[in-house]
């Protein structure tokens, strides 16, 4: 486990503290991730909030955790996968339906802010070699050849509702336990690099990875939504949204494309290599959101 040098200690070694104004923001281990938390610090201390930034913490099953003890106060998320994560049972797909659902299945520990219009869904991603060799538009085209499918992705998503499962019962993309290739970055350079290289047939990258462009990759179509709406929102602990904070972030999500995300994605992870946070920095200063809110 990654950490940032604003924070040394494991935020899972023990419980932070749920009093206090001051705030503790998270990311996950995928750089759109930490370019969005670097975002949410900078709108906090613009608004006269004491921020740390705790990032690359893992994937959603390590820093829920942290989120509940308060480890860290509030971190990006996306609305589909969060929701299946707390109702395994959640069958809601639209952006809509899957906020309404989320209402109920944040419980009392844990509150959201208000969704951005920036989707960044996971999808089911192959070479165009693949693509032409198998005639690939769908999900559905490839499961005639799961059996010579290897599957790259971290290694929840042999579990998630979106995962595996739902490939399978959706589609009938049915992927061996020996062909699944567990890898930890989440869609990153490793995943792409496994899939462009070959050592894997199809893997999970995110919509908005600007790899896929660069790479020439296909995504494939997910008429059933197998996976769900999926759209920027911050995820707090309930004891430490506060209405200023979520004022501040709400102005964050008012701002916040799909396009924006691709953009800044592709200020971080091509060719420029622009440190999350100076591209943090730069879109705040362009969205005028470098003075405090209201």
């Amino acid at each position: 486990m990654i950490l940032s040098a604003c924070g040394d200690s494991d935020p899972l070694a023990g419980n932070g503290s749920c009093s206090g104004d001051a705030l503790t923001v998270g990311s996950a281990n995928f750089p759109e991730s930490e370019t969005v938390a670097e975002i949410y610090a900078e709108v906090l201390r613009v608004n006269g909030f004491t921020v740390d930034t705790r990032l690359n913490i893992g994937s959603r099953e390590a820093y829920i955790p942290a989120l509940r003890q308060c480890a860290i106060s509030v971190i990006p998320e996306y609305t589909g996968n969060l929701l299946q994560y707390l109702d395994k049972k959640a069958t809601a797909t639209s952006a809509a339906d899957v906020d309404a659902a989320l209402a109920t299945a944040l419980g009392s520990e844990l509150a959201i802010g208000a969704p951005a219009a920036a989707q960044d869904s996971d999808a089911v991603v192959v070479t165009k070699a693949t693509a032409d060799r198998w005639n690939l538009r769908t999900i559905a085209d490839l499961a005639p050849h799961a059996a010579e499918v290897k599957f790259g992705a971290p290694a929840e998503f042999q579990e998630r509702a979106g995962g595996l499962p739902g490939l399978k019962q959706n589609y009938g993309l049915d992927i061996a336990v020996n062909n699944f290739v567990p890898i930890a970055d989440g869609g990153g350079p490793a995943t792409v690099r496994a899939l462009v290289e070959g050592q894997v047939t199809a893997a999970d990258i995110f919509t908005t990875s600007p790899a896929i462009t660069q790479n020439g990759l296909v995504v494939l179509q997910d008429p059933k939504n197998n996976f769900p709406a999926q759209n920027v929102v911050p995820l707090f602990n309930a004891a430490k949204k506060s209405d200023r904070a979520l004022a501040a972030l709400n102005a964050v999500s008012a701002k916040l494309t799909t396009d924006e995300l691709l953009a800044l994605n592709e200020a971080v992870s091509g060719s420029g290599k622009t440190e999350p946070k100076a591209a943090a920095v730069a879109w705040v200063a362009a969205k005028g959101l470098n003075k405090p809110v209201g």
